[in-house]
């Protein structure tokens, strides 16, 4: 089963991320912010039959989005899975906002899967709460950027120790029989691409898909993809940052080749060819 993969992008490129996109990945506190961003959310569905993730924006903002108001675009949106609000690695009050939100601001209508995402500051910390979630969610969630995998990832950097430390994590938890393999997982973003190979070449089927702005954000920089991992760098840049951004064709053709690419990672697609603006040089079929 292939890994599904959405990548956040800017309001010129939302039409076009439905070809390169799996389903739609939005950030609630844009639809307060933005009236196209608002529009194309509350009719995405409805036009063109997309899937869409709704996220309580924690990693951009630094906090989950109001629960009250989360509510309220949940309603309005209509996603098919949604991000249960959490706190940034802390376990016992994650599991509590859990249990908050489905006492006191879960609407009773919904059919949206519950997206429970793991937290914590060490080991025990995140099992436990995976094990909450794996109880209690309808979809697990492990992000890419835990303060954790500093001490137990592998590598020279901070972005492949993150790299590492998420894969020896799901490899730990699968080793020591705590995996649920009767639940659908999700990865929230990345730091480098070549990331997920791992997943696919373990064959860990269950975790079905991923987010990531990686290979947008590098194209509106004017970084291109390679076949083997992607970048061995990443922007700082967040993806609402550049919401707003300019898009001329370098940058639209440079989308789709890195989108492509991230997908070969996957061993999903076959390698792209990007093509000058000329039409007339293939520039970057094997860099």
């Amino acid at each position: 089963m292939k890994m599904l993969v959405s990548h956040e992008s800017p309001l010129e490129l939302l039409e076009d991320s439905l070809k390169y996109n799996d389903y739609q990945y939005c950030l609630v506190h844009l639809m307060e912010e933005d009236e196209e961003y608002k529009d194309w959310f509350l009719n995405v569905r409805k036009r063109f039959g997309a899937d869409v993730l709704l996220d309580n924006s924690i990693f951009e903002l630094g906090e989950s989005f109001d629960p009250a108001k989360y509510a309220y675009w949940l309603e309005e949106i209509k996603p098919n899975f949604y991000i249960v609000p959490d706190v940034l690695e802390n376990a016992r009050e994650t599991m509590d906002k859990w249990t908050e939100w489905e006492l006191m601001h879960q609407p009773a209508d919904t059919n949206a899967l519950r997206i429970g995402v793991v937290q914590g500051k060490d080991w025990n910390d995140l099992v436990e709460c995976y094990e909450f979630m794996s109880s209690e969610a309808d979809y697990i969630a492990i992000s890419f950027d835990y303060s954790y995998y500093q001490h137990t990832g592998i590598g020279g950097n901070k972005l492949e120790r993150w790299c590492t430390g998420r894969q020896r994590f799901i490899q730990q938890l699968i080793d020591e029989g705590k995996w649920n393999w009767n639940k659908p997982h999700h990865l929230l973003g990345c730091s480098l691409a070549k990331e997920f190979r791992y997943y696919v070449d373990k064959d860990i089927t269950n975790i079905r898909s991923c987010d990531t702005s990686n290979p947008v954000v590098a194209a509106l920089h004017g970084l291109q993809y390679n076949s083997d991992q992607g970048l061995t760098t990443k922007p700082s840049t967040m993806l609402c940052d550049l919401i707003n951004a300019d898009v001329n064709d370098d940058v639209r053709e440079l989308t789709t080749y890195n989108t492509t690419m991230f997908k070969k990672i996957l061993h999903r697609d076959p390698e792209p060819k990007l093509w000058s603006m000329d039409g007339c040089d293939a520039v970057g079929a094997a860099v």
